[in-house]
């Protein structure tokens, strides 16, 4: 078994509405970056913690049966991976940087509704 870092240790002890508003204040973080003079540094450091958000939070999601949001977070996850691997492409190109401010945006409201709402097979 693999063993959890300390910061993993730490964010698992909350429950997952609260590890999505974790991930979601990353998610605006990120946006308010797109559109502002930032750190390349702080940008990749907020994606890359993301990422690990939301593979800390998937499982339990999947545990409580919540497995449509669930699988919509993997895909929000292969989105910040996707932006990692062309970092510097979006980075230096304005009209893809505007399109990732504008993926950022739609799925920080979308973790905001999924963190706020019973999962789907608690509440039928």
């Amino acid at each position: 078994m693999i063993e959890l870092t300390p910061r993993q240790q730490i964010f698992i002890q909350d429950d997952v509405p609260t590890r999505l508003h974790h991930l979601a204040a990353h998610l605006e973080q990120i946006q308010s970056l797109w559109t502002g003079v930032s750190s390349q540094e702080l940008m990749l450091t907020l994606v890359k913690e993301s990422r690990y958000f939301i593979e800390w939070t998937v499982p339990d999601m999947v545990k409580a049966d919540d497995i449509d949001r669930a699988a919509e977070l993997v895909d929000l996850g292969r989105l910040l991976t996707r932006w990692l691997f062309n970092w510097e492409n979006i980075w230096s190109d304005a009209e893809q940087k505007q399109s990732a401010s504008l993926e950022t945006s739609y799925w920080l409201r979308r973790v905001l509704e999924i963190s706020s709402t019973e999962p789907e097979s608690m509440s039928a």
